[in-house]
């Protein structure tokens, strides 16, 4: 916690009403802010905590309600006037542009920069803004597309101070990120708290929360809860605050026994993984791969998937090997079925309809004689929401406008029409909150105690560890140990992954 937050309030909103059409996004919302201090912004995917940072950014206007800043009544209708009042925001998706280098894209949108744009001059004016979120041993002049994830989320957080903002908002800046890398971020938005900047802080890692949040306010349905003080709350406190309900278990109970082995890895090699990766998966086991980004956690997944070609080694499915060089056509007809961890890019055709996406990789199924069936496709459809328990009258809503919970569902979910005897999952519940995290776990469980094989790449220590029956941690595209979760610490598994006890030299 940044531990110097002040009793001035900065903003104030009162009674903050939005509706989009018939659906009411905010009822009355109450939302304060102190000079100082982190305040957490918390609710499921559809409380309306997007609409609220979409006021305060200028791009939406309310129907009804006030806002103060310093006591003085203020319009946002707009992004100018915005700026003007000395907010930011950080949105989810990283804005920074690869090509351009780091002092470049500090002083990109609006920011004020008078006299040419000479490199020097960039490098010189960027120098504090770096310095201020921890990058004090960054080149300015360092190429977006060389940096690490982390080091372009605090740049994008450094653009934000170049505005002059007091006020910043950050969207879930560690949703992307791994273990080590939030690291970097939680400790700058601390920096900038003790600064005297006042951040929002919007997340559904909700142990950030008690590590560097002040006070957190909860949204569920439209409506907001008072604001509290972080010291005052426990998790079990905030989830039955945010889902309107005790969420008595995040993970279901493991499964008693498996089957036969069902997918079979042996010295598997990639362009990205040049060590040996050799697995073994039963039927009804779920098997959870440890590491952070560019671990080769992924790189394993995307092997088996057909995603990556297979340089060396062999991939048995039910005791059938793969061709050497199968792809994701083959890799399907055999079985296996690949979720990646970028829902918005190839897991969901986010334009068109729920129904669509979830028959879309079985479309023979629903077309024969190359023609589509609608009835088949209901069937389809019908049988595949219930399964992942989405609500079957949003069969004809577009999958984009749904939440990320719901969009994760609908990406897992439209793979259960091939039948696959494999699921593979990468980071199954990136940007999900936390009572769809409960659900998708459930559902993947379900699958594997219906005999199906689960894998999932995850850097979130805390799921692989309560999710999988098996667990594998890798560093740098080496397997550094197997084990069962009773027999590995969560410390352990941070040690592996981060290297840190140089374990997998």
């Amino acid at each position: 916690m940044s531990g110097v937050a002040g009793s001035q309030l900065v903003l104030e909103m009162k009674g903050i009403c939005k509706s989009f059409g018939a659906v009411q996004a905010l009822k009355g919302v109450d939302f304060q802010l102190r000079r100082g201090e982190v305040m957490a912004l918390l609710g499921e995917n559809g409380a309306g905590k997007s609409t609220l940072v979409k006021i305060l950014a200028g791009l939406q206007s309310p129907d009804s309600g006030t806002i103060a800043i310093d006591g003085k009544s203020t319009l946002l209708g707009g992004t100018k006037l915005s700026h003007e009042a000395g907010i930011a925001v950080a949105e989810q998706e990283l804005s920074v542009i690869g090509p351009l280098s780091a002092a470049e894209n500090i002083f990109l949108g609006g920011v004020p920069f008078s006299g040419p744009w000479t490199r020097s001059r960039l490098a010189s004016k960027a120098r504090g803004y770096l310095d201020a979120v921890g990058l004090t041993y960054l080149d300015p002049a360092a190429r977006i597309e060389q940096l690490a994830v982390a080091e372009r989320q605090l740049i994008e957080i450094a653009r934000l101070l170049a505005t002059n903002a007091r006020i910043l908002i950050l969207d879930e800046p560690t949703a992307a990120l791994s273990d080590a890398d939030i690291e970097l971020v939680k400790a700058t938005v601390v920096r900038l708290a003790r600064a005297g900047h006042s951040v929002i802080y919007v997340t559904h890692r909700l142990g950030e929360v008690f590590e560097i949040a002040d006070r957190i306010t909860t949204l569920r349905g439209g409506e907001s809860h008072a604001p509290v003080n972080v010291c005052d709350m426990t998790l079990e406190k905030v989830i039955e605050q945010m889902i309107g309900r005790p969420l008595k278990e995040m993970f279901p109970p493991r499964s008693s026994g498996f089957g036969e082995s069902v997918l079979e890895l042996s010295g598997v090699t990639t362009r990205a993984l040049k060590n040996r990766q050799s697995i073994s998966v039963r039927a009804g086991e779920i098997v959870g791969v440890a590491g952070q980004v560019g671990s080769g956690s992924e790189a394993l997944l995307r092997a088996i998937a057909g995603a990556d070609v297979v340089e060396s080694g062999s991939i048995k499915v039910g005791g059938r090997a793969l061709p050497p060089a199968h792809t994701l056509p083959t890799a399907m007809r055999s079985g296996i079925a690949y979720c990646s961890s970028d829902r918005k890019l190839d897991g969901i055709f986010a334009d068109l309809t729920v129904a669509r996406n979830l028959v879309a990789p079985s479309m023979r199924q629903v077309s024969p004689n190359g023609l589509v069936s609608r009835r088949r496709v209901r069937e389809v459809t019908a049988r595949i929401s219930k399964q992942m328990t989405i609500d079957p009258t949003r069969a004809e809503y577009k999958v984009g406008a749904l939440s990320g919970g719901n969009q994760q569902k609908v990406a897992l979910g439209k793979w259960l029409g091939i039948r696959p005897r494999v699921l593979l999952v990468s980071e199954p519940t990136r940007g999900v909150d936390v009572g769809a995290r409960a659900e998708i776990y459930g559902h993947l469980r379900r699958l594997a105690d219906e005999g199906m094989a689960v894998v999932f790449a995850s850097s979130d220590i805390d799921e692989v560890l309560g999710l999988a029956d098996t667990v594998i941690s890798m560093y740098r595209g080496r397997q550094v140990r197997t084990v069962s979760p009773s027999e590995v610490t969560s410390h352990e598994l941070l040690k592996d992954i981060t290297h840190s006890d140089d374990r997998a030299a």
